[in-house]
């Protein structure tokens, strides 16, 4: 029996099998051991369409050690179609060069289960295809919120809850990203900090999300919505990053004037080595003098020890 009748013999079982209920795996594992003995070349691949029908036993089979045979058969045929034979020469003939390409194309396409599409890129039909495939994604990302990058119903919520934050004020800004994409980014960059989403992601959406939705901070959620701040600059600034420019100034004022009563904390008084301090043992100290009580009455001295803090009142 030659070697093309023992392939169409083989074929014929393995149609009926991967055709059929699931059963005589067995069997198949057999045939597909002989096929992988076989001395299969270019004319006998391509005349045959063995290819696929090994890739069709692979996909409706069940059989673990079936599927790998069939993955291994079918990759040594790619190897096999794509570069010379073992005498160097290129498997196809100058005459039929043309033909046999677009049947070695054909059965790539068919053979290999690695491949979504087809490797070729002067095909009108595969153009066609290839872009009613992305119309369809681009219209299914559009219809749905948020994009299908997490199953996670935690980020997921969490996602919603920015991306209403960012419609307060209307929406979306023309020729800038939508609330929802910028939403799903802030949210990818918060979980690429923790990993997980325990109190600490939690709490970081909650202040992002108070923040943005602030009627009072319009700045920041604009800022954000035309690019000024990136999803990863928001997804770590602090509360007084974050802050509008009221509360800023206020925060500046109130540390202004820290800062002034700690200066005449410091300078008011009158430094003497007379005084020792009784925590520290030493002299270094600064005292005040208030009229406490009645004006017959002598003043309360206050002692402020510069070395370790210690305050006390002398009498």
């Amino acid at each position: 029996m030659s070697a093309e009748e023992e392939v169409l013999r083989i074929q014929k079982k393995l149609n009926k099998m991967s055709s059929g209920d699931g059963t005589g795996q067995e069997q198949a594992l057999e045939l597909l051991k002989v096929l992988q003995k076989l001395r299969v070349n270019l004319e006998l691949l391509t005349k045959t369409r063995i290819g696929m029908t090994v890739n069709a036993l692979r996909k409706s089979s069940k059989d673990d050690e079936v599927i790998a045979l069939s993955k291994t058969l079918i990759k040594n045929w790619k190897k096999f179609l794509s570069g010379p034979n073992k005498d160097g020469k290129e498997s196809s003939s100058s005459s039929s060069s043309k033909k046999k390409d677009e049947k070695v194309d054909k059965v790539k396409e068919e053979g290999d289960p690695k491949k979504e599409k087809p490797d070729i890129t002067d095909s009108g039909d595969s153009k066609s295809r290839e872009d009613k495939s992305g119309s369809k994604d681009s219209q299914r990302k559009q219809a749905s919120f948020p994009a299908a990058t997490t199953t996670d119903a935690v980020r997921l919520k969490c996602r919603e809850l920015l991306a209403a934050a960012l419609r307060v004020d209307g929406g979306a800004i023309e020729g800038c990203a939508t609330p929802e994409e910028l939403a799903e980014e802030l949210e990818e960059a918060i979980y690429a900090e923790f990993r997980n989403t325990d109190n600490r992601y939690k709490n970081r959406i909650r202040s992002r999300v108070a923040n943005l939705r602030d009627a009072k901070n319009p700045t920041l959620r604009t800022n954000f919505l035309v690019g000024a701040i990136t999803p990863g600059r928001l997804a770590v600034m602090t509360a007084e990053e974050m802050a509008s420019d009221e509360i800023k100034q206020l925060r500046e004022q109130f540390k202004k004037e820290a800062i002034n009563d700690a200066q005449l904390a410091t300078v008011q008084g009158t430094k003497t080595s007379l005084l020792k301090c009784g925590k520290c043992k030493k002299r270094n100290c600064t005292y005040n003098q208030v009229q406490t009580r009645s004006a017959d009455e002598p003043m309360t001295t206050f002692v402020l020890c510069n070395e370790c803090g210690n305050r006390w009142k002398f009498c």
